[in-house]
């Protein structure tokens, strides 16, 4: 199961900083981490020719004996980054809008630092002087030991699929009672389906209308063949 944890800030907020310094923190700790970085800005590989390949396919990779590099022509859903990520904890810079897993908050000492207080943020770093009764800890940004201890006892992802079985309408409702310590994550029933799909080793989240179609086509198209029985069912395609 994925965990993350997003920073959160505006421009100028030290979000990149803060970042590295967890990173570099929790794989000190033997996590295998990954990042997330949102940017406004168009990914720059002007006059290279991995932009020249992207003229004319969708999706290239780059091999150099130092990494790997894989670029799509095209934007992408978070849940759509993630399941291609190796990582016991994936730390997500940016995304605001993002409502599905708990944040810490880079506060610049403006105006518009209390629209970042979405009831996911369980945290915050920087001058709180525009943000009035404050419900979270400040931290000292430069302390980063107890920011990680943070990060590792409160990460988490819910999948995105406001499929409702849990009783709430939304993903984001759920994510505001579990960072307020009144819901779990083991509550969500698409995390846990009786149904489990795996592509390329990478769980796939199933609601459970669409995890009860699977689970019955399934048995339906079985039970009528010799030698079926009751059990666990494992297919690998």
């Amino acid at each position: 199961m994925t965990r993350a944890f997003g920073i959160v800030g505006y421009k100028d907020s030290g979000k990149t900083t803060l970042t590295r310094a967890l990173a570099q923190e929790l794989a000190a700790r033997g996590h295998k981490v990954a990042m997330v970085k949102h940017t406004s800005h168009r990914i720059d590989l002007a006059g290279k020719d991995t932009a020249a390949l992207l003229e004319v396919a969708g999706q290239v990779a780059v091999v150099s004996a130092e990494g790997t590099g894989i670029f799509w022509q095209r934007a992408m859903s978070l849940e759509d980054v993630l399941v291609t990520l190796d990582a016991d904890i994936v730390l997500v810079e940016g995304f605001k809008g993002e409502k599905t897993y708990p944040k810490i908050a880079c506060l610049r000492g403006a105006a518009d630092d209390a629209d970042l207080l979405d009831g996911l943020v369980v945290a915050v770093v920087g001058p709180t002087d525009h943000v009035s009764a404050l419900a979270v800890p400040a931290l000292d940004r430069d302390d980063v030991a107890p920011i990680a201890d943070l990060v590792e006892r409160r990460a988490f992802k819910l999948p995105n699929l406001d499929c409702k079985g849990c009783g709430y309408e939304t993903c984001y409702e759920m994510a505001r009672e579990i960072v307020a310590g009144r819901g779990s994550v083991d509550e969500c029933v698409s995390l846990q389906p009786t149904v489990q799909v795996e592509i390329d080793g990478q769980p796939m989240a199933l609601n459970p209308f669409i995890s009860g179609i699977v689970r019955s086509t399934v048995l339906g198209l079985l039970s009528s063949l010799k030698g079926f029985r009751k059990g666990r069912i494992e297919i690998s395609l």
